[in-house]
């Protein structure tokens, strides 16, 4: 009895102990119910932790920085770890001496341990394909870690990490993929990956594992599996209705009894996103579709994941969901009519629950903010708080930097010995009313830029296929249009948009459906334009069978023999690696010969994809070869979606956007065709132009190309697979990636976040290091166009002539071409087939000592980019090249052959010092961009 007594007296202080100590916690809270806690760094991920019975804050970076945080704002430490990203975090603990471990699921293929200090414990690794997920689940008191990746296996460990038992999905999957098969693979049956790994804690105290099986990151449901502990096959499948695909799993207690139930929220457009709820025991579904919270403002457009938790306000319980930029609280019977929607200036990365403060936890606003916020729903006041958040740190920071650009714009003159700037074309710009006055200005006293209307057209032409001549496409359609329209119709639609504006930009026809428009109704438009400017866009083309090839001959080719010299572009809006792969066909040939210099913009729609570095590479060297006159770029809102099951991708300040057209621009690019987000923000881009403080080059005024450039002959197909083929997650063969290097190398679903190879262009050339969001790429060598064949037995003559003629008269004799076919490279005269990962060293140091024949060279975490502006004046624009996760930049400019009379930026007015060893140091705020003059003593000639 005194021992009953005892534990009880025991087990009531404990009790007494947390909750004043979850007081406490709260009183280091913002008495407006958010509290803010700068860290410095982009927070991707949080999580809560205990030590000694405290709980504290556990924050995964965008870098895969591991930080610990007590909620009084101090962080208590950090670890590097792999400086890769962490693609799941799970905390609990192993050695039941009162402090959790800290579990990482990284993207290097590695599950990392840490202990409460941020030690590393152990580490387990099986293979290189990324982890994804992991757990704790017990048996008989016994905890086990449970992960899986890409490489379609769950591991059991033990707590010390070694490994207990291996469980290959083929074992139990009914995952299937879908379509026919052609010339893109179809990965095999009954095979999946682990989107989600999850515990299950019964009422009777035992522990389940659920599993969240997937095939597609982009168009499935999947399933749950779920197990018993240490068993090869699940006690119970749940194959998920409609809501995929998923970004967000959560095992939360509900009810009076406290059951377990499954909370899944989707990662995508607004169109298919849901919260949907499982019941473990029925398995029945329940969804609230977020499309019908519209009318409450979530938000019509962007990609977001829905997040829930369950939370209590000190009266009632109820869910919590992130949605975005909006936090939506829902009735137990998920209620739209008595949802609550709570919307605030920015979207944010990540949300977590803290079990015993009641407290939500939210990780860095998406447009690369660096704090972490609490919120306490018990508190009146965090819901006004909310509404008007603007996060400290480095939003604050981005916010700030750029107005001081704007103030400097303001007061900016060109400099008299530029030549007139190029033209910009702004295609499908938003102009909102508080932007009109602007706008008119710009139309009425300045060259660029020119805002062309966009025209968006959800009823399209119906038209006679039958005289099309290929039954492929003749039965084509894509299910967002409605084709109603005559002839006669579609030109009553565009007459008005041509009227006062300099031209239209429209969808001729998309991937799914490249006859929106009709041939003949695309001359007629041309013909009513008159000379105005006409650009007709083709999102998507990805097919390259003989079915496409007969689109090409007769569509494509003979509207661009239409459209020359009738100031009409056809602007090719393609996505992954179409510009270094499928342009190389020779179904395209006409494109690279340079018939159509005029005519063709090569531009690119860069979602679900990890390799920007390649097609700006690819892009630019079309461009430079002269196959094309002119290329193009496009910011969208799901340009993060590199992942698409995580599709954290909602940025509400488009500062990534702001840097990344920048870039393009400052790089030659005049063709943008922007998706709006916050117009009055970007107008800054329009000022830019017009003022012309960004200067807008021709090929042959830049200077940052490498002189070394990749040259692509026809396409190794297993490459070509591997580059467009992206969105299945099942693919990966350890066999095959041990035995087969290729020159440009995961690239396929199976990789989020991945390292890459060291044999990889995007690695010896790019200097980049992960497959991610890598829009503004070092090149710290210069710029390593990937061109046509030059010479040599893959060469081909056509009227485009040669690279050399179309670059700045320095290239004409510096020049040195490599070939490859994506997989393996080869000698001029095609005798010699050399390995991926061992040539790569030749073309690395050629690259490294070609750099010095270049007037300049810049390294550190920024873009940059060189052009001659007159004899004595080169402008350098260095950029903050963090795409999502922006911070201060030093860039190290290192000039070569030339004498410099004096460096100073064009807006601030600041002069810059040069060093004795030549070289310059210069800082870049955080999300900004900064325009160099730089002097010469002499005029710059071919010759130096």
């Amino acid at each position: 009895m005194k021992l009953r007594t005892y534990t009880l007296t025991i087990a009531l202080l404990l009790l007494i102990g947390t909750s004043l100590f979850a007081e406490r916690a709260k009183e280091q809270l913002s008495a407006n119910g958010i509290t803010s806690i700068e860290t410095a760094y982009t927070i991707s991920k949080v999580r809560t932790a205990k030590k000694d019975g405290s709980t504290y804050l556990l924050a995964s970076s965008y870098e895969g920085t591991v930080l610990a945080v007590s909620y009084s704002g101090k962080v208590l430490w950090e670890n590097q770890l792999s400086g890769f990203m962490n693609h799941d975090v799970w905390c609990e603990d192993l050695t039941n001496d009162g402090s959790d471990e800290i579990l990482l699921a990284n993207a290097d293929g590695t599950i990392y341990c840490l202990d409460d200090k941020g030690k590393l414990i152990w580490s387990f690794k099986k293979n290189n394909a990324p982890m994804y997920g992991l757990c704790v689940i017990r048996k008989n008191n016994t905890p086990y870690v449970v992960c899986g990746g890409f490489d379609k296996n769950i591991y059991y460990l033990s707590a010390k990490g070694e490994l207990v038992k291996e469980i290959p999905s083929s074992l139990y999957s009914i995952e299937k993929p879908w379509g026919k098969k052609g010339y893109k693979r179809i990965p095999e049956s009954n095979n999946h990956t682990a989107n989600f790994l999850r515990k299950i804690k019964n009422a009777d105290g035992s522990e389940q594992l659920c599993v969240h099986g997937i095939v597609n990151s982009m168009s499935a449901s999947g399933s749950l599996y779920l197990f018993d502990a240490l068993e090869d096959r699940p006690s119970k499948i749940i194959k998920l209705k409609k809501g995929g695909p998923f970004g967000d799993l959560r095992v939360v207690q509900s009810g009076a009894d406290k059951r377990a139930e499954i909370l899944l929220g989707s990662s995508g457009a607004i169109k298919n996103a849901v919260i949907k709820r499982v019941d473990l025991e029925s398995s029945e579904q329940v969804d609230l579709p977020m499309s019908k919270l519209a009318n409450k403002k979530v938000g019509h457009f962007g990609y977001r994941v829905v997040q829930t938790e369950r939370i209590s306000n000190g009266e009632k319980e109820f869910y919590f969901c992130l949605f975005g930029n909006s936090i939506i609280l829902l009735t137990d019977e998920f209620n739209k009519e008595k949802a609550e929607v709570l919307k605030s200036k920015f979207s944010f990365n990540d949300m977590w629950k803290d079990e015993s403060r009641n407290l939500i936890v939210l990780a860095s606003s998406q447009s690369g903010g660096s704090c972490i916020h609490v919120i306490d729903p018990t508190n009146l006041k965090w819901k006004k708080a909310y509404r008007k958040l603007t996060p400290p740190g480095k939003i604050s920071s981005i916010i700030s930097n750029t107005n001081v650009v704007k103030e400097q714009v303001a007061d900016f003159k060109r400099p008299d010995w530029e030549r007139e700037p190029l033209p910009v074309y702004l295609m499908t710009e938003k102009i909102t009313p508080s932007l009109e006055n602007m706008v008119r200005d710009i139309n009425m006293n300045k060259q660029s830029p020119v805002f062309l209307n966009g025209l968006h057209m959800s009823k399209i032409e119906k038209w006679d296929r039958s005289v099309l001549g290929n039954q492929v496409y003749e039965a084509k359609r894509d299910r967002r249009k409605k084709y109603v329209l005559s002839s006669n119709e579609v030109l009553d639609f565009i007459r008005p948009e041509l009227k006062d504006a300099p031209g239209i930009a429209y969808w001729g026809g998309h991937g799914n459906d490249p006859f929106l428009v009709s041939l003949a109704t695309q001359k007629r438009i041309v013909d009513e334009a008159n000379g105005k400017f006409v650009v007709s866009i083709y999102p998507e083309l990805e097919q390259y069978d003989v079915n496409f090839k007969y689109v090409l001959d007769n569509h494509f080719y003979p509207l661009a023999e239409y459209y020359k010299g009738k100031n009409a572009k056809l602007y090719i809006r393609t996505k992954h690696t179409f510009w270094q792969t499928t342009i190389y066909k020779p179904l395209w040939s006409r494109l690279m010969s340079g018939e159509f210099a005029d005519v063709f913009v090569p531009s690119m729609e860069e979602t679900t994809d990890k390799s920007m570095e390649l097609s700006l590479a690819s892009r630019m060297g079309v461009w430079a070869s002269g196959a094309v006159d002119s290329w193009g770029a496009r910011c969208a809102r799901d340009n993060a979606s590199f992942d698409r099951s995580r599709q954290h991708s909602h940025q509400m300040l488009p500062n990534h956007f702001l840097r990344t057209l920048i870039y393009n621009i400052s790089n030659g690019a005049q063709y943008i065709n922007n998706f709006a987000v916050d117009q009055e923000y970007m107008s800054l881009l329009w000022d830019l132009i017009a003022k012309g403080a960004l200067y807008v080059p021709k090929r042959d005024e830049i200077l940052s190309f490498s002189p070394v450039h990749l040259s692509m002959k026809d396409p190794d197909m297993t490459f070509l697979d591997e580059g467009s083929n992206v969105k299945w997650t099942t693919f990966y063969n350890q066999e095959f990636e041990e035995n087969n290097a290729f020159v440009f190398s995961r690239l396929n679903g199976t990789w989020p976040g991945a390292p890459l190879t060291e044999w990889d262009f995007s690695r010896y050339a790019a200097g980049a290091k992960e497959r991610r969001l890598n829009f503004m790429p070092t090149y710290e060598n210069g710029l390593v166009l990937i061109t046509p064949v030059q010479k040599g037995k893959f060469f081909t003559e056509s009227k485009r002539g040669q690279l050399a003629d179309h670059l700045h008269p320095i290239y004409k004799n510096i020049l040195k071409e490599y070939i490859t076919d994506g997989r393996y490279y080869y000698s001029a005269d095609g005798e010699k087939k050399y390995n991926a990962d061992e040539y790569y060293k030749v073309i690395e140091e050629d690259i490294k000592k070609s750099a010095s024949l270049l007037p300049l060279t810049v390294s550190g975490d920024v873009a940059w980019v060189v052009a001659q502006t007159d004899s004595k004046y080169l402008r350098l624009t260095l950029i903050d090249k963090g795409y999502v996760n922006p911070k201060d930049r030093k860039a190290i400019v290192k000039f070569s052959s030339i004498k410099i009379k004096q460096v100073k930026d064009i807006l601030s007015g600041e002069m810059i010092s040069i060093s004795d060893d030549s070289t310059a140091s210069i800082e870049i705020p955080c999300g900004a961009f900064r325009f160099i003059d730089i002097e010469l003593e002499d005029s710059l000639s071919a010759d130096k």
